[in-house]
């Protein structure tokens, strides 16, 4: 019997969740999926900056499982650019924070969407 998959934690969902080639009538075979969590390790890693012990700690995760999430969610970002196809991000074993201080740190998405629709509803 196998152990069972560990809950991801990530700070928001993409506001878009599919990219790829304006010329292209979408078909199954033409996608790409990625997770949520794979998502989530590139915001942090790539956009962010973080480390991978840095992204692990913040996604819950051992930073061995967040250098094969990293590893993926990047061989599906490249497979995508290179081979023309959509790329979809959906899914996965995640749990959304909840945006509060203990949160996950300094760099949680949630909460900084949490602040800016309070100052836009002001």
């Amino acid at each position: 019997m196998s152990r069972p998959r560990k809950w991801r934690k990530v700070c928001c969902l993409p506001d878009s969740n599919e990219f790829g080639p304006l010329n292209l009538n979408i078909q199954e075979k033409l996608c790409v999926n990625m997770t949520v969590d794979e998502y989530e390790s590139i915001r942090l890693i790539d956009l962010e900056g973080l480390s991978q012990e840095e992204c692990a700690a913040q996604m819950n995760v051992a930073r061995t499982t967040v250098q094969g999430i990293y590893s993926e969610a990047r061989k599906k970002i490249a497979e995508s650019i290179v081979n023309g196809k959509v790329l979809r991000i959906g899914g996965g074993d995640y749990e959304l924070c909840q945006g509060d201080r203990d949160c996950c740190g300094r760099r949680c998405q949630r909460r900084r969407c949490i602040v800016s629709d309070d100052t836009e509803n002001s």
